[in-house]
C-alpha cells in the first residue's frame, strides 16, 4: 500500500511539473518548424538575389552556404531557450560543446579556413578545370568544408578544402589557352627533317591552332632514346579546341608518317653474349 502511496505522490509531484513544462515543448516544436520554414525561404531570397545581380558564382554559393549554417544555429540557440535553459548555463553549455567540437573536429575547422582562402584568393573558380590531390576535372560546386570537382567519367569527386588550399594546384582554364607537347618517336634509319615537316604541317593547317606572335607552332628534336629518335611537336590551343585539336593530330600524325615510310618503331634492347662458345663447352 505505502508503494501506491508513494507512486500517487510521484505522479502528482512531476506530473504537473510535465503539464507546465508542456507549452514549452509544444511552442519549442512549433518554432522548429517555423524557423526551418523560414531559413528554407530566406535561403531561396539570397540565391535569386545572387543571381540577380549576378555576382560571381563562387562567392555566391560560398555565402548562402555560410548564412543557412549561421540561420540553423540561431534557430538551434531560440530552440534551447524556449525549453528554459537560462541564458547563462546556455552560455556555458555552448562555450564547453564549442571547445569539445573545436578539440574533435579540427580537420573541419581547417576546411572551413581553407574555404575562406579560395573565396579569397580564388585559384580556381565554379566551372574551371582543374588538377588537384590526383583528381582532373571541372569545379562544381564550392561550399564551406569541401569542393565539388565532376572528372572525365562524370564522377564527383569531394575534396576537403584544407588539403585544396595547402597543396598544388593547376587550374588549365584560367589563361584561356594551353600549350601541347606531343612526342612522336621515329626510328633512327628515318629522315628526321621529313619527319619534322609532316607534323609541322599538319598543325599548321589546322585553322583552330593558335598562329600569333609568341605563340607559334614549333617542332624540335627533343631526345634520343634508346629505340627511337623522339620529335617534340609543341603548338597553342583554346581551352574550346583543345582536345579535338590533341586527338586529331596524334591519329592524323601516326597515319601521315607511316604513308611517307616513316616508321614508329617499338622499344627494344639489344643483348650481346660473351665467350658464349666457351660457357657452352663447360656445360
Amino acid at each position: 500500500m505505502e508503494k501506491f502511496n508513494n507512486i500517487d505522490v510521484y505522479i502528482e509531484k512531476y506530473g504537473q511539473k510535465l503539464i507546465d513544462f508542456l507549452p514549452n515543448v509544444v511552442a519549442a516544436i512549433l518554432m522548429l518548424v517555423i524557423g526551418f520554414w523560414l531559413i528554407k525561404m530566406i535561403n531561396r531570397v539570397v540565391n535569386k538575389f545572387f543571381k540577380k545581380k549576378e555576382y560571381d558564382v563562387t562567392l555566391e554559393k560560398f555565402i548562402a552556404s555560410l548564412i543557412s549554417w549561421a540561420l540553423n544555429i540561431i534557430l538551434f540557440v531560440l530552440v534551447i531557450t524556449q525549453l528554459g535553459v537560462e541564458s547563462a548555463s546556455l552560455v556555458a553549455i555552448i562555450g564547453a560543446a564549442g571547445l569539445a567540437i573545436g578539440l574533435a573536429l579540427q580537420g573541419s575547422l581547417a576546411n572551413f579556413a581553407g574555404g575562406v582562402l579560395i573565396l579569397l584568393l580564388k585559384p580556381f573558380k565554379v566551372g574551371h578545370f582543374i588538377s588537384a590531390q590526383g583528381v582532373d576535372g571541372t569545379v562544381k560546386e564550392i561550399s564551406i568544408f569541401n569542393t565539388k570537382i565532376n572528372t572525365f567519367g562524370n564522377q564527383e569527386a569531394v575534396i576537403p578544402n584544407g588539403k585544396l588550399s595547402n597543396d598544388k594546384i593547376i587550374n588549365y582554364t584560367v589563361e584561356g589557352v594551353r600549350r601541347e607537347n606531343l612526342i612522336f618517336g621515329i626510328s633512327y634509319d628515318d629522315d628526321v627533317r621529313k619527319a619534322k615537316d609532316i607534323l609541322l604541317n599538319l598543325v599548321m593547317e589546322q585553322e583552330t591552332v593558335l598562329k600569333i606572335e609568341g605563340k607559334m607552332p614549333m617542332i624540335v628534336l627533343a631526345e634520343l632514346g634508346d629505340s627511337s629518335v623522339n620529335l617534340s611537336l609543341r603548338y597553342w590551343a583554346s581551352n574550346d579546341d583543345f582536345w579535338n585539336i590533341r586527338w586529331y593530330t596524334l591519329e592524323e600524325g601516326k597515319s601521315r608518317l607511316e604513308a611517307a615510310g616513316i616508321t614508329i618503331p617499338f622499344p627494344q634492347r639489344d643483348v650481346h653474349h660473351y665467350n658464349l662458345d666457351n660457357q657452352l663447352q663447360k656445360q
